[in-house]
């Protein structure tokens, strides 16, 4: 695999080492960084995110990145609630987020027999073909931790079902967005990360 200089961006977020060390079996290195020059330069950009998008939208906007995301060219993967902040508002603490996907993250509905948050595996369903996903199949199974989610679109990839089906991956142009940890979900995981780095859309 050619060297593709991939940027991390630093919302605030934790298992930050988790995902280097997901792209270091790969092949690639990558940077943490909130320095503007860097993103705009990197072949590839993820946004990661754990945590509450207002504090993460408050870290972005307290280091000018907000139009430089919204304005990056090259591939972008958003992952969990980096997916959400690409959204444009989340119903957690009603924040406006990037406005680049979208759609409204909304908490999921919690149940007995579905609590919040969501966390364990869960197979997708897809919906849409896209060469970001090749080798992957519906019934493949992601890790997933999360309150909220966006709904099911005409850019969703692939769904998932808590107590209702919502997005678990969308492409909008050049940004792709997972709500599952693909640094966390074996080798399914690791082939979307891979099929990432290779990804011309």
């Amino acid at each position: 695999m050619p060297a593709i200089a991939v940027a991390i961006i630093d919302s605030g977020g934790a298992n930050i080492a988790s995902l280097q060390f997901a792209l270091q079996r790969l092949g690639q290195s990558s940077v943490l960084t909130t320095d503007a020059t860097e993103i705009r330069a990197a072949s590839r950009v993820i946004l990661p995110g754990v945590g509450a998008a207002r504090n993460a939208m408050s870290k972005l906007r307290d280091h000018r990145l907000l139009d430089v995301i919204r304005n990056l060219k090259q591939p972008v993967l958003g992952i969990c609630l980096g997916m959400q902040l690409l959204a444009e508002a989340s119903d957690e603490e009603d924040v406006d987020c990037l406005g680049i996907i979208p759609g409204t993250a909304a908490r999921l509905p919690a149940s007995p027999q579905f609590p919040v948050p969501n966390m364990g595996w869960c197979p997708i369903l897809k919906t849409a073909e896209d060469s970001v996903l090749d080798g992957l199949n519906s019934g493949n199974y992601f890790y997933f931790v999360h309150s909220y989610a966006l709904p099911v679109s005409q850019i969703t990839l692939a769904s998932a079902e808590h107590e209702h089906r919502f997005a678990a991956i969308v492409r909008q142009g050049n940004f792709l967005a997972a709500q599952f940890h693909p640094e966390r979900s074996s080798a399914a995981g690791s082939r979307l990360l891979k099929n990432f780095l290779c990804w011309r859309p």
